[in-house]
């Protein structure tokens, strides 16, 4: 749905005096909360949103030393320096067509996919999602919105350890349920990425459209399992979901030949999060009579970031599986406010 109202932008003026992180780890899941709920037709309620978020808001970092185009390896996975890559964002981006940037950083940044829990990739979906749907064009607030995500992503940068192939998978579906749990569910998410060791082999494409189609798939798998395993840690594995969606997003933007790394790329953040947090059994789960538009809107109401992050995802996929699963979701997730 395209904003007539003006509420998006208004909300990234908004938020940009606020930082990509509150408590030093925690991620502001604002600027992509907001962008869900004005494409669902929830823009009414977003200044209200914002304004029950305001207390995880934090000031930015304070800026140490520019970035530049010469020397930014030195300064790549640094979260003390987010400050610093959004204002070399901002500089590209005024002095470049956008996707120029785009795609000169995404083969950069995708090594470091997983990095901050996957939400620095997610919220550069948000982004990019918004500069494509923008019949007006690249406003200012968006622009500015994109300089932010990709400059937390370059700020949280980090690799996960080396990985080795385990036996092929048919199927996304099939390839998430054969990812290992990693031994110590205990501890935060670096911890738990820490012990990663191998992945099933799924997801090689001879070709983009390939790929693309198998990026469709592994979000729809990715979203469908939430209903059956989202009880496992009904937060955290959300990302397995909308992660690997926010790559589908920015596909339309970049050349060709950055599809099949984007789908690696994304199936190794999918698979990240499911052994991090995959529950050891499945659990039942209820179909649900509600629309899409009622599902969205339950979500908002309940108001939880990842909950309507998540639901615009499912809707994404479409379907009463999908449906199903975002019900979960609000189920799952306690309520925001």
């Amino acid at each position: 749905m395209t904003d007539t109202t003006g509420t998006l932008d208004e909300a990234l003026e908004r938020l940009h005096a606020s930082g990509p992180e509150r408590h030093g780890r925690l991620t502001n899941h604002a600027p992509m909360a907001v962008e869900a709920l004005v494409r669902h037709g929830q823009a009414a309620a977003v200044h209200r949103w914002l304004d029950r978020y305001a207390d995880k808001l934090e000031e930015p970092p304070p800026p140490y030393a520019p970035v530049t185009a010469g020397g930014w390896r030195e300064a790549l996975g640094d979260p003390a320096r987010s400050t610093d890559w959004t204002r070399f964002f901002a500089r590209e981006l005024a002095e470049r067509p956008w996707r120029a940037v785009l795609a000169e950083w995404w083969p950069r940044l995708l090594p470091g996919i997983a990095a901050g829990a996957t939400h620095p990739a997610i919220r550069t979906g948000h982004a990019v999602r918004t500069m494509l749907a923008s019949p007006e064009g690249a406003t200012a607030p968006r622009t500015a919105e994109l300089a932010h995500a990709l400059g937390y992503w370059a700020a949280r940068h980090q690799p996960l350890p080396p990985l080795a192939p385990l036996a092929a998978a048919p199927t996304a579906a099939a390839a998430l349920d054969a990812v290992p749990r990693v031994p110590d569910q205990d501890g935060g998410i670096r911890h738990r990425l820490a012990q990663l060791t191998a992945f099933p082999v799924w997801g090689g494409a001879p070709d983009p459209e390939t790929a693309r189609a198998r990026l469709v798939e592994l979000v729809a798998a990715a979203t469908h399992r939430y209903a059956t395993h989202g009880h496992g840690e009904p937060v955290m594995l959300v990302h397995a979901a909308t992660a690997p969606n926010a790559v589908l997003r920015v596909l339309p933007a970049l050349p060709r030949e950055l599809w099949a790394p984007s789908l690696s790329a994304a199936w190794t953040a999918a698979a990240a999060v499911t052994a991090a947090y995959a529950p050891a059994e499945p659990a039942p789960y209820a179909r649900t009579a509600l629309t899409p538009g009622e599902v969205f809107e339950r979500a908002a109401a309940h108001g939880d970031d990842h909950t309507i992050k998540f639901t615009d995802t499912a809707l994404d996929v479409g379907g009463p599986l999908a449906l199903a699963a975002a019900v979960r979701s609000v189920e799952l997730n306690a309520p925001a406010f």
